[in-house]
């Protein structure tokens, strides 16, 4: 094979997106530290799927479409920092491929080239042994196959087995890596990408990121709804009204509060079975479409809002006249119109500038969210460890904020590039990025903020005082592991702080403590603790007792957070 068309560019992303999703949780298992939110194969996932949707929806197949996707898509999807690299990454390929017809071996050596500078090029200190590693080892040796065949099967074939080979050495060249007994999980994610692309390029059957998204298929299927993650399924005008079984046409979205699982799926499949037919139940992460048609559409409302809440409900009564029906739609659409003009008048109104400074911050948890509320946010993004937010979610909550200036407070080293992308995507605001790495240090960031500075001032103000929080997480190890000299097993509680674990024990309580005596010193004055979801609160006033006996000098103070996977939350100033 000399040559690669657009079509086939299209099945080898959609095949490669297919590919991750599918091997995402054990990508996600590859986290150096054995917490519960490791998160790079969900990251790479919703970002390239993100791109696979707008790819999936093209018409006018070309390369130049398909790059314009890809790079558009996946670059306002990127979640998390393996997130932004692999938008960077394809950002850099379609450059090079954009205008091309057809592509062959020498512009895909190019746009390997170019893929590799520009993902190195976003991140400020590029560390190897990362996926940045992996992609420079496959862009090295893919402009060495150039030179030697024409053939792009070969010449994947050899990239691949450099890029598998650069990946196993990631732990010689990043310690921790060694240590902890993983490759790196960002430099896994590209290479599962890359293989399910390979797979489609040699022909052989793959599932594509389309029968993913889509799941019933689309030879019956209408377009689908903007914004929609399914095929709406329509009903046809001549239908025979007589002879229908179940005379409700109902539809609806379920934004999943907890993970949709193969058996959730089949329960509620065997559920809407017992009152309906045409049934369709289509998983994709948190959102789940549902189409059945039913003579109780309430039951099945009532049994959906136990997965999560509901949204894009719509009910049609297939029994009424052809011509009710078409009033109906003309009234719909009528209100669909007033919508449209009521949210452009909204839209128009954020626009508005009404300030000078405006604040956004990643947060988790109600408690937390209810504190930089206090402190004069504007925006709370709900994120951080379990779950980044991405560019597109950052430029929606920059839109949002009617200020001159936007802060915006990642509070989570894995959000800060995608802040930074969204800052670099944003033309009309002056966005400001406080590097803040975790959820204290941008309360004590927003705390040291003066309204009368400029930004420049305030940037250089909130760094520095920073500089004077360490924090403490405290959660369990997922699996057995040695990591820093110490050997962890599965179950086990830890007290992670900003450079490694500080404390490993069977008690929650009891790591705390352990870990308050590596972060306090001489100069600490403040103790501030954040318990989580799974904390009592009697349990919490236990923990407030005994650190206010062992630091009587210093103020402590117990607040509850309500932020999931952590324990607690701990800030000494």
């Amino acid at each position: 094979m000399e040559k690669m068309d657009a079509l086939l560019l299209k099945k080898a992303f959609l095949a490669g997106a297919a590919r991750i999703s599918a091997e995402k949780e054990k990508i996600n298992l590859l986290n150096v530290f054995p917490v519960p939110d490791g998160d790079t194969g969900t990251n790479m996932t919703l970002t390239i799927l993100s791109a696979a949707k707008e790819v999936d929806a093209l018409e006018d197949v070309t390369v130049n479409s398909l790059a314009k996707a890809i790079s558009s898509g996946s670059l306002r999807g990127a979640r998390g920092n393996s997130g932004v690299i692999l938008s960077q990454l394809f950002r850099g390929f379609c450059r090079v491929v954009r205008d091309a017809e057809v592509i062959d071996v020498d512009l895909l050596a190019a746009g390997f080239a170019k893929a590799t500078e520009t993902a190195y090029k976003a991140v400020m200190k590029p560390k190897e042994g990362t996926i940045l590693t992996v992609a420079r080892a496959g862009s090295d040796r893919a402009a060495e196959l150039a030179l030697e065949t024409d053939d792009i099967i070969v010449f994947c074939e050899g990239v691949l087995k450099t890029m598998e080979k650069a990946l196993e050495e990631t732990p010689e060249l990043l310690p921790v890596l060694k240590e902890a007994g993983v490759v790196d999980s960002g430099g896994c994610g590209l290479l599962t990408v890359l293989q399910g692309a390979f797979d489609a390029i040699c022909g052989k059957e793959v599932p594509t990121t389309s029968d993913f998204l889509d799941g019933a298929g689309k030879s019956a299927a209408a377009p689908a709804e903007a914004g929609g993650t399914g095929r709406k399924v329509g009903i046809s005008a001549d239908i025979e009204t007589a002879n229908i079984e179940f005379g409700y046409c109902t539809e609806f979205l379920i934004m999943a509060e907890k993970e949709f699982t193969e058996d959730d799926e089949m329960e509620f499949k065997g559920f809407l079975t017992e009152i309906g037919d045409c049934i369709v139940v289509v998983a994709d992460d948190e959102i789940v479409k549902v189409h059945v048609h039913t003579n109780h559409p309430g039951q099945a409302i009532e049994k959906a809002l136990t997965y999560g809440q509901l949204s894009k409900l719509k009910i049609d009564n297939m029994r009424e006249e052809h011509h009710e029906r078409l009033i109906e739609n003309a009234s719909q659409i009528a209100k669909e119109e007033a919508e449209k003009e009521k949210q452009k008048a909204e839209e128009e109104k954020k626009t508005q500038i009404t300030k000078k400074n405006g604040f956004i911050a990643v947060s988790a948890g109600e408690g937390l969210s209810g504190v930089f509320k206090e402190l004069g946010v504007d925006v709370v993004i709900e994120g951080g460890q379990t779950m980044n937010p991405s560019t597109d979610d950052m430029l929606n909550a920059i839109a949002d904020v009617p200020a001159e200036n936007v802060f915006i407070f990642p509070n989570n080293k894995n959000i800060i590039l995608a802040a930074n992308q969204a800052q670099s995507l944003t033309k009309d605001k002056n966005v400001i990025v406080v590097p803040s790495t975790t959820i204290p240090q941008g309360i004590t960031a927003l705390v040291g903020f003066v309204e009368e500075n400029t930004p420049e001032e305030n940037l250089a103000r909130m760094q520095e005082e920073m500089q004077f929080v360490k924090t403490g997480e405290v959660t369990y190890s997922v699996r057995d592991t040695s990591i820093e000299g110490r050997t962890i097993h599965e179950g086990d509680i830890m007290g992670i702080g900003d450079d490694g674990i500080l404390s490993v024990g069977q008690n929650v309580n009891d790591t705390v403590v352990e870990m308050l005596t590596e972060l306090v010193d001489e100069e600490s004055g403040v103790i501030s603790l954040y318990y989580g979801e799974s904390v009592s609160e009697e349990e919490a006033e236990k923990l407030d007792k005994k650190v206010r006996e062992l630091y009587p000098d210093l103020d402590v103070e117990m607040v509850s957070g309500g932020q999931p996977v952590y324990y607690y939350i701990v800030s000494v100033e």
